[in-house]
């Protein structure tokens, strides 16, 4: 057998190994490996309607993860909302309403009387004015964003939140936006 062929014939019993190994270490597990979509995912706007990133929502059995990937936020902390309409108009986001509130709470972690089902934990933005977080996100909330009416928007403040002052912890201006629907 020539050298080239007799290469040829290892590769492929080196392939063949892999592979049963592979399969016998697949057949031992009765859970088949699941990917989890996305519940809700969405791009996010500035307030000149440009296009600065994307949140996402993922189910989990405890709750829902929030995946937000952003660029050209001011460097430092800002407050994050979700709010009660699925509409973000520039400049302002006014459409997106106010935070949502089912329960008719007050605002805040740190308030006695709150928080709004919609107060989110601060994002920070790098040096280099980017936004790469992840955040756990209640059940509760993630159950509430559904499509059309029942869409919610994701707001994104100038400012830090206090988690305490009412309505909106004196975070600042709406400065982005998406719109959260399944």
């Amino acid at each position: 057998m020539s050298p080239t062929r007799r290469l040829a014939w290892r590769r492929l019993a080196c392939v063949g190994g892999a592979v049963a190994l592979v399969c016998a270490a697949c057949s031992g597990n009765p859970k088949p490996v699941r990917v989890v979509p996305s519940a809700s995912n969405t791009r996010m706007i500035d307030t000149q309607g440009r296009d600065i990133g994307t949140a996402a929502m993922l189910e989990s059995s405890s709750g829902g993860l929030l995946v937000l990937k952003l660029s050209s936020i001011s460097p430092g902390a800002h407050g994050l909302h979700l709010h009660a309409s699925g509409f973000c108009d520039p400049p302002g986001f006014l459409s997106a309403d106010a935070h949502y509130n089912p329960k008719n709470r007050k605002h805040g972690t740190k308030n006695p009387q709150g928080p709004h089902a919609g107060d989110l934990p601060n994002i920070v933005a790098r040096p280099d004015s980017v936004v790469d977080t992840n955040l756990a996100i209640p059940r509760e909330v993630l159950g509430h964003i559904g499509a059309g009416a029942a869409a919610k928007s994701l707001i994104v403040h100038a400012g830090p939140d206090d988690q305490m002052t009412d309505p909106s912890g004196n975070s600042g201006a709406r400065i982005a936006c998406g719109v959260l629907q399944r």
